[in-house]
């Protein structure tokens, strides 16, 4: 589970599998390009990683019609303004979310504790509370569902069950938006997504990640 469902209508579950073992590769390779030459580099290999798994794999999130079509996500360009570096503070640790989903029934999280990030805001951790557990850091943001800007319904920012996660060290988070990606359900609305709740909608826009082009498939999803 996680951010989106381990399954949607007519994906196979093996190539759902090598979807989540590839997408934990990319994510090591990501981290251990920020360690050698920096995070731009490692986002711009994010970047085609993405493309190459949105692009060809079973269990893209495209369809047929779509990856015909397809290419590249709409990634805004890397900007070291929105890499952060943050503790998780124990503030709303133990608060309950249950989500229903159309095909997992209901998913319990738990909050661990709120991020603080300087000039954007609060958003709340979340573990999920079932067989793999993992901490999910959804978001909106003001930019949510503008013209130009991201999806409607929300972003991720982690999603460590799906390997997700940019790093941890010393009692600090690596949280950078430019890793920002849409759900699932923003391309192909048969994914059940879990979507930010109040705790965690930014005042701020957030320019960067992967933003939204409607024509990929989905539906707009507004404010």
């Amino acid at each position: 589970m996680g951010g989106d469902s381990d399954t949607a209508p007519g994906t196979p579950a093996v190539a759902v599998m090598d979807w989540r073992l590839r997408t934990f590769e990319l994510y090591a390779a990501v981290r251990a390009k920020a360690g050698a030459d920096g995070p731009a580099a490692s986002h711009a290999l994010w970047v085609r990683g993405r493309d190459a798994m949105f692009a060809t794999h079973p269990a893209s999130a495209l369809g047929a019609q779509e990856k015909a079509r397809f290419t590249g996500l709409p990634v805004a360009a890397y900007d070291p303004a929105f890499r952060f570096e943050c503790r998780l503070s124990p503030e709303g640790a133990g608060e309950e979310m249950l989500v229903r989903t159309g095909t997992d029934g209901t998913v319990p999280f738990e909050r661990l504790g709120t991020f603080h990030v300087p000039g954007a805001g609060s958003l709340a951790a979340w573990l999920l509370r079932g067989y793999g557990g993992g901490i999910f850091v959804p978001f909106r943001d003001a930019g949510s569902g503008r013209p130009g800007g991201s999806y409607g319904a929300g972003r991720y920012l982690l999603d460590t069950i799906k390997g997700a996660f940019l790093g941890q060290a010393g009692g600090t988070f690596t949280l950078d938006f430019n890793f920002a990606y849409n759900p699932s359900c923003a391309y192909d609305e048969a994914w059940a997504c879990p979507l930010p709740g109040p705790a965690n909608r930014l005042p701020a826009a957030i320019p960067v990640g992967e933003l939204y082009r409607p024509e990929l498939g989905g539906h707009p999803a507004g404010p």
